[in-house]
């Protein structure tokens, strides 16, 4: 079993360090606002605590003996670490956490790219992201803010539209070089990358979009069902990037992509529906702070709208 420490109180340690580092009493007195007598009963109950003398009395003032000068340096050591978290503590203390819940696609594909500006915007503000596939919970969730996508049919909370759904066919342009398109009714000869819908309401299917160009067979549309199906939006477009096959490409998610030339849209239409992203504030945890303000005027700014909640 260990055996505990004896500390000296620290007050004492504290009045020692500041009289060692002037070698005067008289200056530590004016330091520490004390009188020098109180500082040389502090020191003396120090040393008569210890058993070991710290200072020598010399002509104008004192000097610390061998002992005094080892615990002086370990005090101004500990001292200063001390301070320093001390100011540590204070700026966490100080700093608020925000909490944004929303798709892995929106998170990987635009929020995780611009968190940089983000944090410029909000320098003492640690964001914190969660991301859910499939139909949010927002009765359970612990954010201050979602964005999700959908129909906006969050009828109990206050909510914006950053972006409405706006979808054409994309690949990579080595894929598109392999495979001409001259229309949709091309698109049945080509493997085909489809999202998983659990909620059918939520995402435009291969179908829908044929549908939403003007196909005359929409039932028939319904039924393309060739290429490679996966449940994640991200590795929907990893298969893209990687020359597997043609994917429906939703902006804002693949707007950086297509800047940087790893994605190209097909020449086909683009398709245009009552959905989009929507923030989402969560009731009963975001207040009408500095750090809430601010976060949404930066989104909308990206988006480019209008604050008018829906």
């Amino acid at each position: 079993m260990r055996e505990s420490r004896q500390l000296v109180p620290l007050h004492r340690l504290a009045v020692f360090e500041v009289a060692a580092r002037h070698g005067s009493f008289s200056m530590a007195a004016r330091e520490l606002g004390m009188t020098q007598s109180a500082v040389s009963h502090q020191i003396a109950d120090l040393e008569a605590e210890l058993g070991i003398q710290l200072f020598q009395r010399v002509w104008r003032g004192v000097t610390t003996t061998e002992a005094g000068s080892f615990l002086f340096e370990a005090a101004r050591r500990g001292i200063s670490e001390i301070a320093a978290a001390i100011e540590v503590a204070r700026a966490i203390g100080r700093r608020s956490q925000l909490t944004v819940l929303t798709d892995f696609g929106f998170a990987a594909f635009w929020l995780m790219p611009r968190l940089a500006q983000l944090r410029d915007r909000l320098p003492d503000v640690d964001v914190r992201v969660i991301t859910a596939q499939g139909a949010a919970d927002l009765e359970g969730a612990l954010a201050d803010f979602a964005i999700l996508f959908g129909a906006a049919s969050w009828h109990r909370y206050e909510t914006v539209r950053l972006v409405e759904e706006d979808v054409v066919p994309v690949a990579s342009p080595g894929f598109l070089g392999r495979h001409r398109l001259r229309s949709a009714v091309d698109l049945a000869a080509l493997p085909l990358l489809h999202l998983e819908r659990p909620d059918p309401d939520r995402w435009l299917s291969w179908g829908e979009y044929m549908e939403g160009c003007g196909l005359p067979d929409a039932a028939g549309a319904r039924q393309v069902q060739s290429g490679l199906s996966f449940n994640n939006y991200m590795l929907v477009l990893q298969a893209a990037i990687a020359g597997q096959g043609i994917a429906l490409g939703w902006r804002p998610l693949t707007d950086d992509l297509l800047r940087q030339g790893l994605l190209a849209e097909a020449p086909l239409p683009r398709v245009r529906t009552g959905r989009g992203y929507h923030l989402i504030t969560m009731p009963g945890r975001t207040q009408q702070s500095r750090t809430t303000r601010e976060f949404k005027a930066w989104l909308m700014d990206e988006f480019g709208v209008g604050a008018t909640p829906s």
